[in-house]
């Protein structure tokens, strides 16, 4: 049988076969899983296809693609884009092709349709970001097969490889910090209540204000952005909130909310003091400076990369959640309560 214009794809080969594309993944990938006589009808498919995607003759040799895929969303925001950008970087610079996906919506059918171009393009292993809640149960290790895969920026489930920050340690050191100072009414904007981060900041931030007995009622949502946190603070003094320390979800909020801190006459940190969340390269130039909380991107793509590298060596590599430990940087955004 001579093969057809139209490119042969591992569908095509699948159906020829008779069996499901995960399995031609998996044959492909000299996974040991596949029954021989099943393999062999696979090969002899692929022969009389004539199926070669991209890197596969030197694939069914090395039975290794030095490719890595990288699922993400979100990254339109400070936290996952610094993840996606030091993840690629780093998978470089181990010698991986990178192939970058991103999504407009985390759904399941988004999510299932990403991977499953995925099995067409042989790739070693897959990284997924993604920081968001959803109305739904995305098994990965079902739709990924044998791939191997980590998640980032994701509730922790068990049995899952994972690598994150410690978000409420992270918040916890922010309302620790003014509690340190002597202040007592603390305010929080938190991120938007649908992120994982948002979420476990937010709720640090109330376990760690109900532990020192300290009200923990005034708290705003915010979305990410400088404007929500110009307009989280403007939510809070029209509400008649009386506050000395405000912790922030992020940096970004944290340049809106000092605007809005300024332009009603309040001073920073005289008035009140203010921590972000991000420690990004700007936040050292705020006026004030901006006390925030450090997250290591660097040491998290870093991370990931090696991490994914041992699943792909060794398939028999212990799944478990790898936990990075933020800092706090002091700054002049803070000071003692008066």
């Amino acid at each position: 049988m001579k093969s057809s214009q139209k490119t042969i794809t591992l569908h095509d080969v699948a159906k020829y076969a008779g069996v499901s594309y995960q399995t031609v993944s998996r044959v492909i990938n000299n996974h040991a899983s596949v029954a021989e006589e099943t393999r062999k009808r696979v090969l002899k498919s692929i022969e009389v296809l004539n199926y070669r995607p991209n890197r596969a003759a030197r694939s069914l040799v090395t039975n290794r693609s030095d490719t890595i895929a990288i699922i993400s969303f979100g990254t339109a925001f400070y936290g996952p884009g610094q993840m996606l950008q030091n993840i690629m970087q780093h998978a470089k610079k181990n010698g991986f092709r990178v192939l970058p996906s991103s999504l407009r919506q985390l759904s399941h059918e988004d999510v299932k349709a990403a991977i499953d171009e995925l099995h067409e393009l042989l790739i070693d292993g897959i990284i997924m970001i993604s920081p968001i809640v959803t109305d739904f149960v995305v098994e990965i290790g079902e739709l990924t097969g044998d791939i191997p895969f980590i998640q980032i920026d994701t509730k922790p489930k068990p049995g899952i490889a994972s690598v994150v920050i410690d978000q409420m340690h992270g918040s916890k050191l922010a309302a620790e910090h003014l509690i340190g100072l002597g202040h007592r009414k603390i305010a929080e904007i938190s991120g938007p209540l649908n992120w994982y981060d948002a979420i476990m900041r937010h709720q640090s931030w109330m376990e760690t204000m109900k532990q020192y007995r300290l009200p923990c009622h005034m708290s705003v949502e915010g979305g990410w952005s400088a404007q929500s946190g110009y307009e989280g603070v403007q939510t809070l003094l029209k509400g008649g909130a009386e506050f000395t320390g405000l912790v922030m979800a992020n940096d970004q909020m944290a340049l809106g909310a000092i605007a809005a801190l300024n332009e009603a006459g309040i001073r920073i940190p005289e008035d009140v003091s203010v921590v972000g969340f991000d420690d990004i390269p700007e936040s050292a130039y705020f006026i004030p400076a901006l006390t925030t909380v450090h997250q290591d991107f660097v040491a998290l793509g870093e991370q990931s990369v090696e991490y994914l590298v041992s699943l792909i060596k060794n398939p028999k590599t212990p799944l478990h959640q790898r936990v990075l430990y933020p800092e706090l940087v002091n700054r002049s955004s803070t000071a003692a309560a008066k």
